[in-house]
């Protein structure tokens, strides 16, 4: 009898274990949250941009935490937003309670042609509605593109790079509050709290500088440190440990040119910060993502997916490099091929998934981390437009 009684727990264990492998390939199954802006009205043919004035937009919000090989589109709102600026200018609260997403460039018709012209709308969306929803627009600089939310998520600020400051925008709940500008006497392209929420750093886009703010509280002060890094700074993000910040050089000023760029590493816990490495990557990097677990980066390359096809380096595809992070030493990995013009970049909660919004495309590549390696799972996710930004839940 104690025989068999130990034979039939062990069953059970064994019946337990096959249920589990039948489960998401994620810690916990629960629901995470990402979002992406499918912008309609910009598009690239074989010969360059196109505009089209009138195009519908949207806004989904997906889940990739249920099951992280599976995401799972709750809404899409249809909401005006752009890829004319980088993939990053949206966020989600820390608590996922909100969304926000800034409405950058419009395109208008002048003299009867296309054109675009700045905005100054973020929409509030209402994440723990079913479905989300909007609930408010908020008047903030011109032409808003990268954003974040302090980890505390009770600060938000914006990088405005048509009227060249950053808006300071508190949040209570739901609401958002313009509360402050602070003037940054150039154009910044994204802006990103440090994990204390005590300084901030802005990429000074046509500067090729990284600005460094302070936060006391609700006060934003720009008292003119800046660090020189790479051509054409365009995004930024920092480790979750607050030591080390990480800047995506694009090189030619948005776009790609067949020359090889960089990623710049600033020690912030230096006085004065200082850059300390360049870590060459590719052509023409721009979504660009620290993981959860500190221990990885992920940057993507537009490498010509949006040039003309007779440019010496046109690509179909393009492709993301895999940065290795050991204390403040950073190293290139891997790279892995994606799909046409890949601009955001975002990392599942454990850190054991990466998303990559391929904008040619209209949907999102699903890869896999192991160890210090990128591995394209094959997985991808269409959405119903072009996915210019893509940002996951603030988690540091």
């Amino acid at each position: 009898m104690k025989v068999r009684t130990i034979a039939i727990a062990l069953l059970g264990a064994l019946s337990v274990l096959a249920g589990c492998a039948g489960m998401p390939d994620s810690a916990s199954g629960k629901r995470s949250l990402m979002i992406t802006g499918n912008d309609e009205k910009v598009s690239w043919n074989d010969v360059g941009q196109v505009l089209r004035p009138g195009e519908k937009h949207s806004v989904s919000v997906v889940d990739i935490g249920t099951d992280p090989l599976a995401p799972r589109i709750i809404a899409n709102l249809p909401l005006d937003n752009t890829i004319m600026g980088p993939p990053t200018n949206l966020a989600i609260s820390p608590d996922e309670t909100i969304a926000l997403v800034a409405n950058s460039v419009n395109v208008v018709m002048k003299e009867g042609k296309p054109a675009l012209e700045p905005d100054n709308r973020l929409w509030v969306i209402d994440l723990t509605a079913n479905p989300p929803r909007l609930i408010d627009t908020v008047q903030v600089g011109k032409q808003p593109s990268g954003l974040s939310f302090n980890r505390a998520g009770n600060l938000v600020l914006i990088a405005n790079r048509n009227s060249n400051d950053i808006s300071v925008l508190r949040v209570t709940g739901k609401k958002v509050t313009l509360i402050d500008t602070v003037a940054m006497g150039e154009q910044v392209a994204h802006v990103r709290f440090t994990p204390d929420g005590r300084r901030a750093l802005a990429a000074k886009f046509p500067g090729h500088k990284i600005a460094f703010l302070d936060v006391n509280g609700e006060k934003v002060t720009y008292n003119k440190l800046d660090v020189p890094v790479g051509f054409w700074p365009y995004n930024l993000d920092v480790t979750p440990n607050g030591k080390i910040a990480l800047t995506a050089d694009n090189g030619f000023a948005g776009a790609a040119d067949g020359h090889t760029d960089t990623v710049s590493v600033i020690d912030i816990e230096a006085n004065p910060p200082r850059v300390i490495d360049k870590v060459v990557v590719g052509d023409a990097p721009e979504g660009l993502a620290v993981s959860p677990t500190g221990k990885l980066a992920v940057v993507a390359l537009i490498k010509g997916s949006n040039s003309p096809h007779k440019a010496f380096f046109y690509n179909r595809n393009a492709s993301v490099v895999a940065l290795k992070i050991d204390g403040k030493k950073v190293t290139r990995s891997n790279e892995v091929e994606v799909r046409g013009l890949p601009e955001g970049v975002v990392f599942s909660d454990d850190g054991r998934y990466v998303y990559v919004g391929n904008y040619n495309d209209r949907d999102v590549s699903i890869l896999r981390v192991e160890g210090d390696q990128l591995v394209n799972t094959g997985k991808s996710l269409t959405l119903p437009g072009q996915p210019g930004s893509m940002r996951g839940k603030t988690l540091f």
